[in-house]
């Protein structure tokens, strides 16, 4: 079954961020991801409350694959700077 990973991320320094943006996606092309949507536009809360800042929806074949991209030490490496450059809430779900 898919997995999907959704982070709700708000960038609070552009310019720091790009570095993160260089060297995402061949890590990410490496673990067979596929990103669906990312939106760097307030998004339209239609019920409840949801934080400012932009969505990101990425698949991957499976639970595996997607536990692999996230604990794979290169992105680990990479994710500090998303970590000092952004605020991020991220989740992962199995898909049916």
């Amino acid at each position: 079954m898919p997995a999907y990973f959704i982070a709700q991320i708000e960038i609070r320094d552009p310019t720091g961020y790009q570095e993160y943006l260089a060297g995402f996606m061949p890590i990410f092309e490496r673990h067979n991801g596929r990103l669906l949507t990312v939106s760097s536009k307030p998004v339209e809360c239609v019920e409840g409350t949801w934080p400012e800042g932009g969505v990101v929806l990425m698949e991957f074949p499976d639970m595996e694959k997607a536990r692999a991209w996230k604990n794979d030490p290169d992105y680990q490496e990479l994710a500090k700077i998303r970590q000092h450059t952004a605020t991020t809430n991220m989740v992962l779900v199995e898909g049916l």
